[in-house]
């Protein structure tokens, strides 16, 4: 079995001629995007090269995530693009079915093609990693479809091999949870909004300031009742209790019948139940 320095090594590999050509990175903010732009940037301080990182912007990032990014980038010295999405324009991406990353992600390389025609630079990678492989990934539809690259999965890299390799480089974000877009919050089928998207950040909000760490808020709606169901660490479930009221309070003044914390904790894919 290889180590994550040798896969490292390999990830190195892989991008030292893409960036001689000139590489677009992706960018979200996430780990595994973060890890990436950061092992390009390495590799073009090394060899030389060219890197861009591109961060499409709609109502479905929250604000915190995008000054994530926009530090993130700025630690390293990488030039950053901001885009303006136009998935909220997309009435197969709102109506939230199935394949709702896989519009998202096409809009998202859209705008990175469109920019790499601009500015000269021939390849597109993203954050797509080895244990990705197991899940159902949409978005990785579109990528394929675009020719976009994912080097950390050619290099065999997975999320513990991306998390150990940026402790061991003292990156901040080593230990940053799962950051997926707001609409992923909204269960499948309900229909996407703004308005929703903005209320599910501003009872994350709630909960980052209150000292919770790991957690989502799930939009539902049954006919006209709407309702939030919260899925916290299990080792914070005590601490989400103790903000009862101000939870509830918020939830009520947004408009939501109901607030509930989900005792099975949270866990990825919640927003496909």
């Amino acid at each position: 079995m290889k180590s994550q320095q040798s896969k490292y090594q390999e990830l190195t590999g892989l991008l030292r001629p893409r960036l001689a050509e000139g590489l677009i990175v992706a960018f979200s903010g996430g780990v595994d995007s973060s890890f990436l732009l950061w092992a390009a940037e390495q590799t073009r301080q090394r060899y030389g090269g060219r890197l861009l990182a591109i961060t499409s912007v709609s109502a479905s990032l929250a604000q915190v995530e995008k000054e994530d990014a926009r530090s993130f980038a700025e630690s390293l010295g990488v030039e950053h693009v901001l885009e303006e999405s136009a998935e909220f324009s997309n009435q197969e991406y709102l109506s939230n079915d199935g394949n709702r990353c896989f519009h998202c992600k096409t809009e998202l390389f859209r705008l990175s093609g469109a920019l790499s025609q601009r500015r000269g630079y021939k390849w597109i990678a993203y954050g797509y990693n080895a244990s990705d492989r197991g899940d159902f990934r949409p978005g990785h539809a579109a990528a394929l479809e675009n020719k976009v690259l994912s080097p950390l999965n050619d290099a065999n890299l997975t999320k513990e091999d991306i998390r150990g390799l940026m402790r061991l480089n003292h990156l901040d974000l080593a230990d940053k949870p799962a950051s997926p877009c707001l609409s992923s919050r909204l269960m499948t089928g309900v229909q996407i909004t703004p308005q929703k998207l903005k209320d599910v950040e501003e009872m994350e909000m709630l909960l980052r300031r209150g000292g919770l760490n790991v957690f989502r808020v799930r939009l539902h709606e049954n006919g006209d009742s709407r309702f939030l169901r919260l899925e916290v660490a299990p080792d914070e479930l005590s601490r989400a209790t103790e903000m009862r009221d101000e939870l509830v309070g918020l939830g009520r003044r947004l408009g939501y019948r109901w607030v509930t914390l989900d005792l099975a904790g949270y866990r990825t894919g919640g927003g496909n139940l």
